[in-house]
């Protein structure tokens, strides 16, 4: 494991993934490699490429929960319900490469949602520095893929430090009373714009105490201006219905093979970063190649 980069100094240059595994359960920041477009360099994965051993004991996977909304309720840039982007045609062209631009899921394990749908899950955390970079390709994305897709969210728990726990349980809680996806851009914005919600010292120097991180209580007056009644919000957060869930979506991300942050997985069946993928921009046609590719039942 990297020694860790400073906290600030990471999330403002974006070039490193949100990892799991470290001794004090902090993310390692690791440098990725340059993408081949101007966008900035993607997020790094985890060196493995076999799925490690989860950083958070999960228990057996749960009956499945009830997924985010389609793709025309997916957060989007504009208001407007999403446009389909138009069917790709598969063809196996030699540009992307198993276990190299991504990687098999073996066994295929379980889709986040109930659909019957080909799904792209983007694994992700609000207080991940590379998941609020990523925000703009996962936007395009969303509205680049075709009709009868589904685009659901997986949260982790793996990094204690920056408020990953937190941030989890409170998506759930959002997703059950109705309002993840209205509030999904918002609760990014709450971490590293308004700082409602963020891990960092007041003098930016570092993280917070684990003692003063943003609580369930303090996400919940964020979500409160999305129609979820404050009080509700905490007691449904704390629920053993929620408590299910995480502890589903932790054995997901251990059977995904998820080691960083953002990372994509389609259909249950295949993985894949920024970098692996090569950037940004090719994430998106990574993306795009993938659901042509399990559409073509390849």
């Amino acid at each position: 494991m990297r020694k860790r980069l400073p906290f600030l100094f990471v999330s403002m240059l974006a070039i490193a993934a949100c990892s799991q595994g470290s001794d004090n359960g902090t993310a390692a920041q690791q440098p990725a490699a340059p993408a081949s477009t101007a966008a900035p360099a993607p997020a790094a994965s985890a060196p493995a490429q076999q799925p490690a051993p989860a950083a958070t004991a999960a228990a057996p996977a749960a009956a499945s929960t009830a997924g985010d909304s389609a793709k025309a309720e997916t957060p989007a840039p504009a208001a407007a319900p999403v446009p389909a982007g138009a069917a790709q045609t598969f063809v196996d062209d030699g540009k992307w490469v198993e276990g190299k631009n991504y990687f098999r899921i073996e066994p295929a394990q379980p889709k986040v949602s109930n659909t019957d749908k080909i799904e792209v899950t983007e694994v992700f955390s609000y207080g991940c520095p590379a998941c609020n970079q990523f925000r703009p390709t996962m936007e395009k994305l969303v509205q680049e893929l075709p009709a009868g897709t589904q685009v659901s969210y997986l949260p982790v728990s793996f990094n204690p430090a920056e408020n990953f726990p937190m941030f989890q349980r409170a998506y759930y809680a959002a997703e059950a009373l109705g309002v993840a996806a209205k509030a999904h851009e918002a609760i990014f914005k709450a971490v590293w714009d308004t700082r409602e919600l963020t891990s960092s010292n007041a003098a930016g120097t570092g993280l917070r105490p684990s003692s003063d991180l943003p609580t369930i209580d303090d996400a919940a007056k964020v979500y409160a201006k999305f129609g979820a009644d404050p009080k509700e919000f905490v007691a449904v957060a704390n629920s053993f219905s929620i408590n299910t869930k995480i502890k589903r979506a932790d054995e997901l991300v251990r059977t995904y093979g998820v080691e960083s942050t953002p990372t994509m997985v389609i259909d249950g069946k295949y993985r894949f970063t920024a970098q692996s993928a090569g950037g940004y921009d090719q994430s998106i046609d990574l993306a795009k190649w993938l659901v042509a590719k399990e559409a073509a039942g390849k």
